[in-house]
């Protein structure tokens, strides 16, 4: 059943790759995913590294949700800018006294993420305890997405794509283009083992303030790089399954990486380190439960009905719900 539902996973993911442009931001999350199973200590790598696959497939779930539920889009991202300059005093990081000052509504609407990492914490630790494999797989998959996400420069802007600079598919081009042209070829990703966390949540409001503080830098270069390359250097046009589509050229995506010091391969690197010692945190919480036992369970026809009603939501046609990135 497991290899079953793998081989359907792979083929919608590919499928969907051939037919969607967000398909180049699943790139980076899928390898993120990947490398952080190889920072866990044998206890758990046990578990995890039979899973990989479904580990790395799905950690674009999270985003093919947003096509399906309202409320989901805010978990992504947080624009800190709207709560005044840095350091942002002014946000509560408690949730329950952010909601007493701003509201709800206010939250949802500008984000959530580093109110959001420690709740799928939490469901992790639980899932944990209760030996529960597919709630660990799932759980441990989505927080990856997360966790990747907040340390993103752009999730932390209200100026996300460039849409207030004249700039617009800065996004994509920061998460997306430049990943998947030059991680493979240039990037390391060998990294040290993951680590407990003390303070979860400090750790992820760190992590997203660095990446509020790197949004006007990546804004910057890809200004000034503008200023120094015409449209026909800018752009290339490739060839993607039958179609021609205009992409950012090989020439000014290495020009970008070069002017931002490694910044793209320094933030992929902290979410696989990030994610990995959530992984182990969320274990050790949970009184370091043997997983061993777990290798033979699968997953239920209900939870492989839900990923497949999920897949064909995403697939659809339809719409993002809330504001898109690309």
């Amino acid at each position: 059943m497991k290899k079953k539902l793998f081989s359907f996973c792979l083929t919608v993911v590919l499928v969907c790759c051939w037919s969607s442009a967000h398909c180049w931001g699943f790139w980076a999350h899928q390898k993120i995913n990947y490398y952080a199973v190889f920072l866990l200590p044998p206890e758990m790598m046990v578990f995890y590294k039979p899973n990989i696959e479904f580990i790395t497939e799905h950690a674009v779930d999270p985003d093919k949700r947003r096509y399906a539920i309202a409320d989901e889009g805010p978990r992504h991202f947080i624009d800190l800018d709207r709560y005044g300059h840095y350091p942002y005093d002014s946000l509560p990081r408690n949730w329950d006294s952010a909601v007493a000052k701003y509201s709800k509504d206010t939250l949802m609407a500008h984000g959530i993420v580093p109110w959001h990492v420690p709740i799928m914490l939490s469901r992790l630790t639980r899932a944990f305890k209760d030996k529960n494999f597919s709630r660990i797989l799932k759980t441990s998959t989505e927080l990856g997405h997360y966790i990747a996400d907040a340390h993103v420069p752009l999730h932390a802007t209200r100026n996300y794509n460039g849409q207030l600079t004249n700039q617009k598919g800065i996004h994509g081009f920061w998460e997306s283009r430049v990943p998947e042209l030059l991680a493979d070829k240039k990037f390391d990703f060998f990294i040290g083992k993951a680590q407990y966390i003390k303070n979860p949540s400090a750790f992820i409001w760190d992590r997203v303030m660095e990446s509020a503080q790197m949004a006007d830098t990546v804004l910057r270069v890809e200004r000034e790089l503008s200023l120094q390359f015409s449209d026909d250097q800018k752009y290339s046009y490739e060839e993607r399954n039958g179609k021609v589509i205009r992409q950012y050229s090989a020439a000014f995506t290495n020009a970008f990486n070069n002017r931002l010091h490694g910044m793209i391969e320094q933030r992929m690197r902290q979410s696989i380190f990030a994610i990995a010692s959530f992984w182990y945190t969320a274990w050790v919480n949970a009184g370091q439960p043997d997983l061993k036992p777990l290798l033979h369970n699968t997953f239920s026809e209900a939870d492989i009905k839900e990923m497949e009603e999920l897949n064909m939501k995403w697939n659809s046609g339809g719409k993002m719900i809330g504001r898109g990135e690309e």
